[in-house]
């Protein structure tokens, strides 16, 4: 499931993006108030941000630059400004992207998704200090405190998607959804079941007693470590 925080005070458009973003597997969280947005911020953990630059009681600017100063967290800003001056300053803050209103949804939609592919990507280059596992995408590799594990393509595609998504909860959907190899003939068959399964034997110390790669029950599968 993708989060996403939503800073916007039109709530008739918040609604209509809320329930649109639904059926792609991302569940966005609407702040009416900059401020509360913020504290929100702190507390819960988002993939995306989408946000208004006319905002009550703090410019959207200011917001965006709040964000950018205290979080790594990819964000879209969504406004009916025209001033290429608010679009460019923006940009130059750390915004990720510009969406001018109106805009189809299904606009929308498609540029969260190929932020988040980009950001998930650079953040996959970057090597992080004691981790144990560490994925290299230029390899196609993964390993575990610093040796290779062997894992088939199909393999290599779930893990490599849960080390990148690592404490957020990603559904079968998602896994489908992100994956070049599998399809839904692997849903209706149990197979993504069984590619799991293969994976925790592979990762675990004990396969039975699970460490980081755990199922949440009518949800999906977590990685942690």
């Amino acid at each position: 499931m993708i989060k996403i925080a939503m800073i916007e005070d039109d709530l008739e458009l918040a609604s209509v993006l809320c329930q649109y973003l639904k059926q792609f597997n991302m569940e966005v969280t609407n702040y009416e108030e900059p401020y509360l947005a913020l504290s929100a911020l702190k507390v819960n953990k988002y993939d995306l941000i989408i946000l208004d630059l006319t905002l009550p009681g703090m410019d959207g600017l200011d917001v965006c630059k709040a964000i950018v100063k205290d979080f790594d967290i990819p964000i879209i800003i969504s406004s009916a400004r025209s001033d290429i001056t608010d679009k460019v300053t923006a940009l130059k803050m750390g915004a990720d992207d510009y969406l001018p209103k109106p805009y189809d949804p299904r606009e929308l939609e498609v540029r969260i998704k190929t932020i988040l592919r980009r950001f998930n990507h650079s953040n996959a280059q970057e090597e992080p200090k004691n981790k144990t596992f560490v994925l290299d995408e230029k390899k196609k590799e993964i390993t575990k405190n610093g040796k290779y594990i062997k894992l088939t393509a199909a393999e290599f595609e779930v893990l490599s998607l849960l080390i990148k998504r690592e404490g957020f909860v990603i559904s079968r959907e998602d896994i489908f959804e992100n994956s070049d190899i599998l399809n839904q003939d692997y849903e209706s068959s149990g197979s993504l079941a069984v590619i799991i399964n293969r994976i925790r034997h592979k990762i675990e110390d004990d396969s039975k007693e699970t460490q980081y790669l755990h199922t949440i029950r009518g949800m999906g599968y977590k990685f942690i470590q």
